[in-house]
């Protein structure tokens, strides 16, 4: 079974057991979260399940890549470099849930 859930304005294909990244949830490193914005499930709909939800683990609060952002306008010596890096939480899928 699968399932699409939708946080932080992303939306993530999820099966039990798999490991994804997310925009920054604010939930402790191994404490459980719900979620519970499932926007289909095993290909059963393409709107919001409300009787849907999604158990997972946080495995780790941490920062993304490094991403370069370069300011440049040419023939002024004008450069500016500057990075970004996005705070993520790693989550382990731990139960999909169907109630009915």
């Amino acid at each position: 079974m699968f399932a699409v859930i939708e946080t932080g304005g992303k939306q993530y294909l999820v099966k039990k057991g798999s490991v994804i990244k997310v925009e920054k949830l604010e939930a402790e490193e191994g404490k459980e979260v719900e979620i519970d914005k499932a926007v289909c499930l095993s290909g059963n709909g393409l709107s919001y399940l409300t009787d849907a939800t999604v158990k997972a683990e946080v495995l780790e609060q941490c920062r993304g890549e490094k991403i370069i952002i370069f300011k440049k306008k040419r023939r002024k010596n004008y450069r500016r470099k500057t990075g970004h890096r996005q705070y993520i939480t790693v989550l382990r899928i731990n139960e999909i849930n169907l109630q009915k």
